[in-house]
């Protein structure tokens, strides 16, 4: 393996088939010899971040929704924010945004952002996205991603449904087929 990918968005490029990331974007928040994970961050779930919790805590309902983060452990539930001192000890996926998924960080995380908190942000996400050691290499080379460095506002986009559109003009942008050319490839 050449370098880690941990801190990218994955695109999916048109190729991609398979209807559990089509026309996804994958936050990478592992990534090594032993194999890759991520999120699907583009694809908000009916399901309330209230309703998903409601066993393990009283919470007022804010509409905040959980997140389809992949195919792997559908009924593990996992938390993206933004709160270092939250953050486990873990380094940070990107700047300013770790991962969670301890009853404690859930608890404090969403009690947090319900007593009104503007600095506070975060996701919920049930399930992720996971490969064996070298698949997700194998998928690359096969042209199945574009690969682009996240940030924060990616996974916090006010508009997740347009994420996916952004994400590939700004890997687009960065990446022009030729050199001083700007538009879409899709209308040669």
């Amino acid at each position: 393996m050449s370098e880690s990918l941990r801190g990218s968005l994955l695109i999916a490029t048109r190729n991609l088939r398979d209807p559990n990331f089509f026309r996804s974007v994958v936050l990478v928040v592992g990534h090594g010899d032993e194999g890759s994970m991520g999120f699907v961050i583009n694809r908000p779930s009916d399901l309330t971040v209230t309703e998903a919790l409601k066993k393990h805590f009283d919470l007022p309902d804010t509409g905040d929704l959980v997140y389809a983060g992949g195919p792997v452990e559908r009924n593990a539930l996992f938390v993206l924010h933004n709160a270092a001192e939250y953050d486990g000890g873990e380094m940070a996926v990107v700047d300013g945004l770790y991962v969670g998924n301890s009853q404690e960080t859930f608890e404090t995380i969403v009690r947090r952002s319900t007593a009104d908190d503007p600095e506070l942000k975060f996701r919920v996400f049930f399930g992720y996205a996971g490969w064996d050691g070298g698949q997700l290499e194998s998928e690359l080379n096969r042209n199945d991603w574009h690969v682009l460095p996240a940030s924060a506002e990616h996974v916090f986009a006010p508009e997740p449904y347009k994420l996916w559109d952004e994400a590939l003009a700004a890997y687009r942008q960065a990446n022009p087929l030729v050199p001083g050319s700007e538009g879409s490839p899709d209308l040669n």
